[in-house]
């Protein structure tokens, strides 16, 4: 089986057991205070095979995680998602404790648990996304009538795509309708819709950027061009509020292995390829191409720093579309509010050394 269907398959299976999570799984306080009453012995790390989320794949395959947890008892238990609404599913459930996640699903749990549930504590992944599309395509205006995919409703993607087309005059609905038609699916499936001709392009995040160049589409729309210096944030880091506060000693020690994963890819960026080929494998069954994997590579820029005013941006972005409530906003604390707390993970940085990163 390609790649692009085992991802398929691993995101539906991974959505359905956080959609049973959540269905049976109750509130996250509720579950939160049955944890405190217990050692905790895992931790239950969600992230997506993605290479936004090469952290995370090279934390895991390398045992980065795994050492770093050690001395506090720990072991870590890994889930794949698709996207992160689904991501979030699960966290509301109580099924996970901490996750690698885009900026717009992290903004609606914070707006929606009213600045309760979530914390970003450390950014992962900068830029790495893009809209794909057929060639003949020249311009944003030759998109009317046509339709595009992205990952997901609502998630960071999807969000990106409807302010950019609203931006070029051109309309979308959460049905599928107006000017441009969206329709939201997992990103192989997207993939495989584009090659079936169904779609005609999509905005996804890298590797899949460089998968549908590769069957033969163009970047239209480099996300890094519609941001100052190119910087905006892909991939951050959420940990449930409660876990933050019930077990500071094991987010940090999980931060420790997050910082020594973007080492590593700094350090060694061809066996850092190799990890996030290898992780691939391990979950999928099947590795990414080289050449596709070395151009989506170029695309990304890993760092510690969540970049805490592009997702602000981001938040008003959401709202523009459609996709999010500023009185949620508002009714949470506002934005940034007590959105961020940075403080275990500058621990970290001026223990190796490294500047500290700071929220706005």
């Amino acid at each position: 089986m390609s790649l692009p269907k085992r991802l398929a398959a691993v995101a539906l299976a991974a959505s359905a057991a956080s959609l049973t999570l959540s269905a049976c799984g109750g509130s996250a306080t509720a579950d939160a205070g049955s944890q405190a009453a217990e050692k905790v012995t895992t931790l239950r790390l969600g992230f997506f095979p993605n290479l936004t989320h090469a952290p995370a794949l090279v934390g895991l395959q390398e045992g980065l995680f795994k050492a770093a947890l050690k001395p506090v008892g720990v072991t870590v238990t890994p889930t794949a998602f698709n996207a992160g609404p689904d991501a979030i599913t699960a966290l509301f459930a109580g099924s996970l404790d901490i996750a690698y996640i885009g900026p717009n699903p992290t903004i609606n749990a914070y707006a929606q648990s009213k600045g309760a549930a979530v914390r970003v504590i450390a950014g992962a992944a900068s830029g790495g996304a893009s809209l794909v599309v057929r060639p003949e395509i020249a311009d944003a205006a030759a998109l009317k009538g046509r339709t595009l995919a992205t990952p997901q409703l609502g998630n960071t993607q999807d969000v990106a795509l409807r302010y950019w087309l609203q931006e070029q005059g051109l309309s979308t609905t959460t049905e599928g309708g107006g000017d441009v038609s969206v329709k939201p699916q997992a990103n192989a499936e997207g993939l495989a819709a584009y090659a079936a001709g169904s779609i005609d392009g999509a905005w996804v995040p890298e590797p899949w950027v460089s998968e549908y160049v590769k069957a033969g589409a163009k970047v239209l729309v480099d996300e890094k061009s519609l941001w100052p210096d190119g910087k905006f944030v892909t991939t951050n880091i959420i940990v449930r509020t409660e876990f933050l506060q019930q077990h500071p000693d094991i987010v940090t020690a999980f931060l420790e292995g997050h910082v020594a994963a973007l080492d590593a890819i700094g350090a060694d960026p061809a066996a850092a390829k190799a990890a996030v080929n290898a992780s691939l494998q391990s979950l999928t069954g099947s590795t990414l191409d080289a050449t596709v994997l070395d151009a989506a590579w170029e695309q990304v820029d890993f760092t510690a720093d969540p970049l805490p005013a592009t997702l602000v941006e981001s938040s008003s972005h959401a709202v523009t579309v459609g996709l999010l409530d500023q009185g949620e906003i508002d009714e949470a604390g506002g934005l940034p509010g007590s959105l961020y707390d940075v403080t275990a993970i500058n621990a970290v940085l001026k223990a190796a050394g490294k500047p500290s990163v700071s929220t706005p």
